[in-house]
Formats: C-alpha cells, sequence, structure tokens
C-alpha cells in the first residue's frame, strides 16, 4: 500500500484564484489539488486533500490521520498565525508536518511573521505558490521511502 500524504488547508484558500490574486495567484484550489494529485501519481504516493474554514474540522482530520497517514502537508492560512489547537493536535498525532504558504509571509504583515504550526513542523515553505506545495510532497514522500 503506497505512503498517503494528507493535505490540509485552512480558512479562504477555497477563495484561491479570485482572492487577491497579486498574492495567491490565479491558481484555484482544484488546480492546486489537481497538481498534488498528478504529482503524487508519480512519486507513487496516494493524496487526501481537504479544506475546511472551521478550525475544528482541521483539528478533527489531523486528528483522524493517526494511524491514516504518513504525513501532513498544511496550509492552514490564518489559523497559522492565530490558533493554538491546530499545533496541538498535529504533536498529538506525531505525523511529521510540512507546513505551506502561497506567500511569503515574512514579506508581508507583521502578524504573519509568526506561526505557531511552524515549532511543529518537519519544513516550512512560503513563497513559491503552488509549487511549495510539490516541494512538500517531494519531501513527504522521501521521508515515507
Amino acid at each position: 500500500m503506497p505512503a498517503k500524504i494528507l493535505v490540509l488547508n485552512g480558512p479562504n484558500l477555497n477563495m484561491l484564484g479570485t482572492r487577491e490574486p497579486e498574492i495567491y495567484g490565479h491558481e484555484t484550489l482544484d488546480d492546486v489539488n489537481d497538481a498534488i494529485r498528478r504529482r503524487a501519481d508519480e512519486l507513487g504516493i496516494a493524496t487526501d486533500c481537504r479544506q475546511s474554514n472551521s478550525e475544528g474540522e482541521l483539528v478533527t482530520w489531523i486528528q483522524q490521520a493517526r494511524g491514516q497517514a504518513s504525513a501532513i502537508i498544511i496550509n492552514a492560512g490564518a489559523y497559522s498565525h492565530t490558533s493554538i489547537a491546530i499545533p496541538d493536535a498535529l504533536r498529538a498525532v506525531g505525523l511529521p508536518v510540512y507546513e505551506v504558504h502561497l506567500s511569503n509571509i515574512y514579506r508581508r504583515e507583521s502578524f504573519r511573521h509568526h506561526s505557531h504550526i511552524s515549532a511543529v513542523a518537519v519544513a516550512v515553505i512560503c513563497g513559491l505558490g503552488l509549487d511549495g506545495y510539490l516541494c512538500a510532497l517531494a519531501a513527504a514522500a522521501k521521508a515515507a521511502g
């Protein structure tokens, strides 16, 4: 059975393609998920891509990943900067975590410069747009062996 990577996207990422395209690009979340699935097929791994605007739902999905996934790729959006529950859940499941941000959070407002998830993550990739997800996927696949 191939490694399975859970890919989670947080609030407002369902608006990709129309939400501030000068910051987040013109690709939609469907475009991102399609690119992830294509690369996963090339790497011989499975993915489960999900998005929620609800912090609680993201926490539930993280908890359910224990024993089901090899790693988690997460773009928690604004919850990266505000949530304690999400990194607590990530610690609790003990899976490798790869944090992704489409934009370079360090070139933006100062409140975006700190992510609570970064302390839990194996790697943090920001500013590469859609390619950040693909980099995280390659790293997660390599680590899964």
